[in-house]
């Protein structure tokens, strides 16, 4: 018998495809800047550029480190792949981006075209289809961060209850079946099927997948996910949250992305200062 329980995901097929890089991405201390976690995008990139123009995001010394759910919904999901790309920006892999990895088998076509939001598929080529495909694929389902209060750990969807940061990131890395659902598809903690925190090396988690109004916290682990692309939809309060995580612990900002966008000046996203 597993040592997870993964009842929760009787509706859900095992994902096809793995990836082929690291299932945990580690990243020692940034001594020179700051690092941020961001919550799901889902195509909101100009959002999230126009977020990092407030907080005077520098590429040059800064990081932004983001909790998976780039694709999908959002009016610029093609952009995810030139995101990833960039030297300064670090995300782990969504049950989102885990659709398009599926998507050569056809009936998780089906599904991730017709229920999932990835309608923005069909205007691509087959070239850019293989080529984002091969990008994704390298996103570990972890990222494990040093900061100056400790620990950051960064996963998708959750952690599950009575098991160690060490041993789940141990389990992700031997390909555990179980284990990798609850990386990308797990809303039990943030449902309040418990609460207890996540026991290990790790100081705090930050967690995407389930929107939330506001950034919610249960144990040491916080969800990011702010709904940003129900802004779309006309939803008014909806919002892409970025968390400062280092040097200072924990610090909000976040952009609305119901209506237009703020006058900002672009990003720098080359890497000058």
């Amino acid at each position: 018998m597993s040592e997870l329980d993964v009842s929760q995901y009787s509706g859900l097929s095992t994902p096809h495809f793995l990836g082929q890089g690291e299932a945990v991405a580690r990243f020692s201390r940034n001594e020179v800047g700051r690092d941020f976690v961001v919550g799901d995008v889902h195509g909101m990139f100009s959002h999230l550029d126009a977020l990092l123009a407030e907080i005077d995001f520098k590429p040059s010394q800064d990081r932004l480190f983001s909790v998976g759910d780039l694709v999908d919904r959002g009016p610029d999901s093609h952009a995810a792949a030139e995101w990833v790309e960039l030297p300064w920006f670090h995300a782990c892999r969504g049950n989102h981006e885990q659709f398009v990895l599926d998507s050569s088998q056809p009936d998780q076509l089906d599904l991730w075209i017709n229920h999932n939001g990835g309608e923005w598929w069909l205007d691509l080529s087959d070239e850019q289809h293989e080529m984002i495909r091969c990008t994704l694929a390298r996103l570990p389902l972890a990222i494990e961060l040093e900061t100056k209060t400790g620990m950051v750990g960064i996963v998708h969807a959750d952690i599950p209850p009575l098991v160690t940061w060490e041993r789940f990131m141990s389990l992700l890395g031997n390909g555990n079946a179980d284990a990798l659902f609850y990386a990308l598809w797990s809303r039990l903690r943030v449902s309040g099927g418990f609460d207890w925190p996540v026991e290990g090396e790790v100081d705090r988690i930050y967690c995407g997948h389930t929107p939330t109004q506001h950034v919610v916290r249960v144990g040491n682990v916080y969800f990011i996910d702010t709904g940003a692309v129900y802004g779309v939809e006309g939803y008014s309060d909806a919002r892409l949250t970025v968390i400062e995580v280092h040097p200072e612990r924990h610090v909000e900002h976040a952009i609305g992305t119901h209506g237009p966008l703020p006058m900002l000046p672009p990003s720098n996203r080359d890497g000058g200062n």
